[in-house]
């Protein structure tokens, strides 16, 4: 499938990865933020707004429902509720924590065992996410699995699974451990790639459809350096 440049701002080159009467689930590129800030850049949050007002002709502002987020670096699937039923239940399976997320990344190094668990306590700094010890002030639990898929030269293509959901939580755990993700300067990476993409992938989410007794599974087609 042919990939969209990073920062795609037009929302006729939006890729939409599955979309019914509750639900839209869109690719985010590498650099695109997902919601709009000060900055007045567009955001994923616009493009797709945008493209469901386009296609079925919709006057006035169109509800999108934010129910979750990737960093502006990370690119995949995000999932955005079209009526507030559904945005209610997603948001209330993220917070049971029965959406299993999937993710792809290009760590340095070859990581030792090849496949585990890692939980950490993170804590929000100045700049990025801290890994603290248990019990330290403002701290939260992070845990996430992990397995290795294949080495590539000097480092790993791993496929992660998130039990919870803390901010930057595979970028600092990962470095951590001593294998930062390509890229990620933020967090330790030895350069920058193009961009300031990092290979970060949201490969995929799964989780019970808001209104009907089915589960469903999104999936991102994944870059060259994630397969």
């Amino acid at each position: 499938m042919e990939r969209k440049p990073p920062g795609t701002t037009s929302f006729e080159n939006l890729t939409v990865l599955y979309e019914d009467n509750h639900l839209i689930a869109v690719h985010k590129a590498s650099g695109l933020l997902v919601q709009a800030d000060a900055s007045g850049v567009p955001s994923l949050m616009d493009l797709t707004r945008e493209y469901i007002k386009k296609k079925y002709c919709k006057p006035g502002n169109v509800f999108l429902g934010l129910v979750h987020r990737l960093d502006r670096p990370v690119e995949g699937v995000v999932l955005f509720a079209k009526t507030s039923k559904a945005a209610s239940r997603i948001s209330e399976q993220l917070r049971s924590r029965t959406v299993e997320k999937t993710y792809r990344a290009l760590v340095h190094g070859k990581v030792k065992p090849p496949s585990g668990s890692l939980l950490s306590f993170l804590k929000k700094g100045e700049k990025k996410v801290l890994l603290v010890e248990e019990g330290a002030p403002e701290a939260k639990k992070a845990y996430l699995s992990y397995r290795t898929l294949r080495p590539v030269e000097a480092k790993t293509l791993l496929e992660i699974r998130l039990h919870t959901g803390r901010k930057h939580q595979i970028r600092a755990q990962l470095a951590g451990l001593g294998h930062p993700v390509e890229g990620d300067l933020k967090y330790g990476a030895p350069y920058a790639l193009s961009g300031g993409q990092i290979r970060l992938l949201a490969l995929s989410l799964a989780f019970k459809h808001p209104t009907r007794d089915e589960r469903i599974t999104i999936e991102a087609p994944p870059p060259d350096w994630a397969q």
